[in-house]
């Protein structure tokens, strides 16, 4: 008998045990879901230019050309697509900034860059005008060189501009050149389509 009562008591302890652990793992598991659940609500509720400025690019620089103008055109999108206040602007401006090569930051003063940025936002949208499609070539496309030392990459960028119920195609070839940290970085750009983007 004594051994019988040994038998379950061990029964017992091993099935309420089990049970313990069934009912932690059901409530971490509840815990984890009700986590992602809410940093995916947290992720949809940011707007545009919210999740384009929350970028670190000090941490995560685009690895490619074709990364960093991907990202180039989100920005471009917020200026163009989303309503910005003047400080956001500011701040997508200076994000960009951190895309572009030391000779072209030279080139633009912050304070003028600043200023020629803003009216042509507003002239924008002045003049009713959306980007509504942006076509990155394919990294394959990417036609990489060499000159005076540096390594350069040019790609090209097609834009699709609504304007007044109409669809204008506009093409960018962008010119970068990676820098001392690896990092691709936009030397400058030429519009050879129907309507100027002039991206500051």
């Amino acid at each position: 008998m004594k051994a019988l009562t040994g038998t379950v008591k061990k029964n017992t302890t091993r099935t309420t045990l089990i049970f313990i652990c069934l009912i932690v793992a059901v409530v971490g598991y509840y815990a984890y879901l009700s986590n992602r659940t809410r940093e995916q609500k947290a992720e949809a509720s940011m707007t545009a230019v919210q999740s384009t400025l929350s970028r670190n690019l000090e941490t995560d620089y685009p690895a490619t050309p074709k990364e960093v103008i991907k990202y180039y055109n989100e920005i471009l999108k917020c200026y163009y697509n989303e309503e910005c206040t003047d400080a956001e602007i500011e701040d997508l401006g200076l994000k960009a900034r951190e895309l572009y090569d030391e000779d072209l930051l030279a080139a633009n003063e912050l304070g003028t860059y600043l200023i020629r940025l803003k009216a042509d936002v507003a002239s924008y949208k002045q003049s009713n005008r959306r980007l509504t499609n942006v076509s990155v070539a394919s990294s394959t496309s990417v036609d990489i060189f060499e000159d005076d030392g540096y390594t350069f990459a040019r790609i090209y960028c097609g834009y699709t501009i609504a304007q007044n119920g109409e669809n204008i195609p506009s093409n960018q070839v962008y010119l970068l050149r990676r820098d001392e940290n690896k990092h691709w970085k936009i030397f400058g750009w030429t519009d050879s389509g129907n309507v100027q983007l002039d991206a500051q």
